[in-house]
């Protein structure tokens, strides 16, 4: 069964099943506001260190004490690199993992990903477009997100190039009547506006992403019945895409709001909800939240 879960992360993730989740996509908070604790690590060399440094040599790391802080851009790629872990161990050997992130940290994270997932392992970066809004007259204005692409296995991994839905090509006088009909697959930029203000898409949560990006994700990247994970879920764009394609979701959140959303969203895909007791919404009452 597909589930809604009322929760940090952290406290679901690592009681999820190795190799158990087929497709992950996550599109990160930042700015939360919430304390979180952050270890300070000192390597030394050591030749049966964990970890693995310049030409080859070998560290170990040794704890030195730990802090908090109140923001987690303070440290954001701690707070993400145990979740990112996560993600990694709980994929099956064909599985993806889709992190949508902006520019002022894609670079971070790709440093990262890459030594938790393998450089090899990097297959895209997706650059989603859109033109909507401002702008700005002090600098280009940035119209653009990154969403980076690992495969657990590079050789081995769910890509249906048959279910990728074609687009028109910007000049079709160019190509002949046959090519203009049948249009032309993606690169990796994606020009899509985002959701409208006023659109039938839109829930009202300040992070929305639009249905057709994550539609086009999990179209490719998954098949039937294959359970997809986005474990900072917001208003549940990624269970929408997964209900209307026919596989199962899961999508964790730590924000009621963002639960309850997700419930009446996704309320046609019948999913249990875990951590908040949604009924008495439909009610008219307030929700309360469960122990």
């Amino acid at each position: 069964m597909s589930r809604i879960v009322l929760s940090d992360n952290m406290q679901v993730l690592p009681g999820l099943a190795a190799g158990s989740v087929d497709l992950i996509y996550v599109d990160p908070p930042f700015n939360t506001g919430k304390r979180q604790r952050h270890t300070r690590l000192r390597t030394v060399r050591s030749e049966d260190g964990d970890r693995t440094g310049f030409q080859g040599r070998r560290y170990k790391s040794v704890r030195v004490g730990s802090e908090s802080f109140a923001d987690q851009f303070d440290d954001f790629l701690g707070f993400l690199e145990p979740r990112l872990r996560e993600a990694h161990r709980i994929l099956v050997p064909t599985g993806s993992f889709f992190l949508h992130i902006d520019a002022r940290e894609v670079h971070y994270c790709k440093v990262l990903l890459d030594a938790l997932f393998g450089r090899e392992c990097f297959l895209n970066e997706i650059v989603w477009a859109y033109d909507y809004g401002g702008r700005s007259k002090r600098r280009w204005s940035q119209k653009h997100d990154h969403i980076l692409w690992y495969a657990k296995d590079p050789g081995r991994y769910t890509f249906h190039y048959d279910r990728m839905e074609r687009i028109p090509y910007m000049a079709p006088g160019l190509v002949g009547p046959a090519k203009a009909a049948r249009g032309k697959t993606p690169t990796d930029v994606w020009w899509h506006t985002i959701v409208p203000t006023n659109g039938k898409e839109r829930t009202g949560y300040p992070t929305q992403k639009p249905l057709g990006i994550l539609k086009r994700i999990v179209e490719v990247h998954s098949s039937p019945g294959e359970l997809v994970l986005d474990f900072f879920a917001g208003s549940g764009t990624t269970g929408e895409a997964a209900a209307r394609l026919g596989r199962e979701f899961l999508l964790i959140d730590d924000n009621p709001r963002a639960v309850r959303i997700m419930a009446e969203r996704l309320a046609f895909a019948h999913p249990e909800v875990v951590g908040l007791d949604v009924s008495a919404d439909s009610a008219g009452a307030p929700a309360v939240e469960a122990s």
